[in-house]
């Protein structure tokens, strides 16, 4: 049930579009805004949680797993023994 109100102020212009692209869908003006406006905030919400990476990161990054392993000193010791977190 919706029972919250959001109040915009618009110029002419942006409620005349608005208007119109909602009788384009056969639409109320309040469903049509709040429903782009909830897709709208989707995408924004949906865009801030992906992982932004710039080309010379990603390429270090890609080159980086796809280097052959190294050992390192110790490591399979420190594997073999038990942990000090389990009983």
């Amino acid at each position: 049930m919706k029972d919250k109100r959001i109040e915009v102020r618009v110029t002419s212009a942006q409620r005349d579009l608005i208007e119109r692209a909602a009788v384009l869908q056969g639409r109320t003006v309040s469903d049509f805004t709040a429903d782009t406006l909830t897709e709208r905030a989707e995408e924004v919400i949906r865009r801030d949680r992906e992982l932004r990476v710039e080309d010379a990161a990603l390429a270090a990054f890609t080159a980086a797993l796809d280097a052959p392993a190294q050992d390192i000193d110790g490591l399979g010791d420190l594997f073999r023994r038990s942990s000090v977190f389990v009983d």
